[in-house]
């Protein structure tokens, strides 16, 4: 068995190695789920209930261990990181009522009863990318685990030590040892193996859409079952007759949390051209007030890109003669900084057409609604996005009009555990969370039974 080695991104010190499942060990995983996911869904719904919430509370009481494992793996600001970890808990929390909730119907038809039952799938494959480790894993587990499924989940290389202890808490919690299990592992052979494993009976992926028309492809061989969650070139639309101070004083939090390493981040800001000087104005001591550093440190509000060969992708879209309007601060020495930066870009440039997924937005003037809706669907993406307006008509309008998932309306809020997220277009397939995410793990059996005359 072969190991990895993981680095601090905010040191480029190595934390520690971690063993690779082999391909073995894939198929004895999948085995062992099997045999564990039965008796799970045989249990009463309200013993599976219980359990989750068990599961809940061992994730609470260790919050701080896991934002701190979070912080040193991925660079996330410890803020964050605590989010983060509570979020598990929520999202726990919330799905721990489906089991007892999880009702089929009871259907009128003549000469008989005729009832439908949610049958859970069986074996769920899970894989994750390494910008959201802890938050999208539970997106994928918690529904599925409820909904009378196994798990098996495999961590991105990068960044696996948050999920491999929620698996370890798990068992602490008390649920069986081999329905809930972490794979760290490279994606060519775990990722590939629960593609091709007749036992795995859904994928959930999580990250580049190259990759997840390749987790498709693969998946059609046994039409087997896909969530995709993709990329995303999402649109911040200021309109003039918005809150400009407010549109441009929040604007980089749509765009830099997590130093811009977000499918949801909106990386091309779009301001109507009679306010546009006057956005750009008041958007520079905004990007320059963002607190990069140490992300130990309270007060951090963006750390480091989360690996080398990721920070010099980054960097490729930033050449010396880039159109840098203004960028923030990043500290020098060791680790993977980039400043938070501004581009004024011509719409071909691929700044703008393409995913950077990094400290890195595009600012570009449009003259009306109809141009703003044109130039916001120019994307082969359509994950997320804002629409700033003091206008009520204009915003129904356009929000309406823009092909993408999930929309917020003077604000940047993406995702809500109890609505449902996802994309369209080359962003994405099915939806996560919201209260119908466990149907997305099950299977719909119809019963008729015939009724004699009495």
């Amino acid at each position: 068995m072969t190991a990895s080695e993981l680095i601090n991104p905010a040191t480029e010190e190595l934390l520690r190695t971690v063993e690779q499942t082999s391909l073995a060990g894939v198929d004895d995983a999948v085995a062992r789920a099997k045999a564990a996911q039965r008796d799970w869904a045989r249990l009463a719904p309200g013993d599976r209930a219980a359990a989750l919430r068990s599961f809940a509370a061992a994730v609470d009481a260790h919050v701080d261990e896991l934002a701190a494992l979070e912080v040193a793996n991925s660079g996330h600001p410890i803020g964050n990181a605590t989010w983060e970890a509570g979020h598990v808990r929520d999202v726990l929390q919330f799905y721990s009522a489906t089991p007892e909730r999880l009702s089929g119907k009871q259907i009128p038809v003549a000469g008989g009863l005729d009832i439908t039952f949610n049958e859970p799938l069986g074996v769920i494959g899970v894989i994750t990318p390494w910008n959201f480790p802890m938050p999208i894993a539970v997106w994928g587990f918690a529904p599925a685990l409820a909904a009378g499924n196994a798990v098996l989940i495999k961590p991105a290389e990068w960044t696996p030590l948050t999920t491999i202890r929620i698996g370890e808490l798990a068992v602490e919690a008390g649920l069986p040892p081999d329905l809930f299990q972490v794979l760290p592992g490279k994606g060519s052979v775990v990722g590939e193996r629960f593609v091709t494993h007749p036992d795995v009976r859904k994928i959930v992926f999580t990250g580049s859409t190259e990759v997840g028309t390749r987790v498709m492809a693969g998946a059609a061989a046994q039409v087997k079952r896909v969530t995709l969650e993709l990329g995303g070139k999402s649109a911040n639309i200021v309109f003039d007759d918005c809150d400009l101070d407010k549109a441009a004083a929040t604007a980089p939090y749509g765009v830099f949390d997590n130093a811009g390493q977000d499918c949801c981040a909106r990386s091309r800001i779009l301001v109507q051209r009679n306010v546009y000087d006057r956005f750009m104005e008041l958007l520079e001591p905004a990007v320059k007030g963002i607190a990069v550093g140490d992300p130990a440190a309270k007060g951090t509000e963006m750390g480091p890109l989360v690996s080398k060969s990721h920070w010099e992708s980054v960097v490729s879209y930033v050449p010396d003669d880039a159109p840098v309007a203004f960028r923030g601060d990043a500290p020098s020495g060791p680790g993977y900084w980039f400043p938070p930066t501004v581009l004024t870009p011509e719409r071909s440039d691929r700044t703008v057409r393409e995913e950077i997924f990094g400290p890195v937005v595009a600012v570009l003037p449009f003259e009306d609604e109809a141009d703003a809706i044109e130039l916001a669907n120019d994307t082969p993406y359509g994950l997320s996005g804002s629409i700033w307006t003091d206008n009520l008509s204009r915003a129904v309008r356009v929000s309406r009009a823009v092909e993408s998932g999930n929309l917020s309306v003077n604000s940047h809020s993406s995702v809500r555990y109890n609505t449902p997220f996802g994309g369209f277009k080359q962003s994405g397939l099915g939806r996560e969370l919201g209260p119908d995410a466990p149907l997305s793990f099950t299977e719909t059996k119809n019963v008729f039974y015939a009724i004699g005359d009495a």
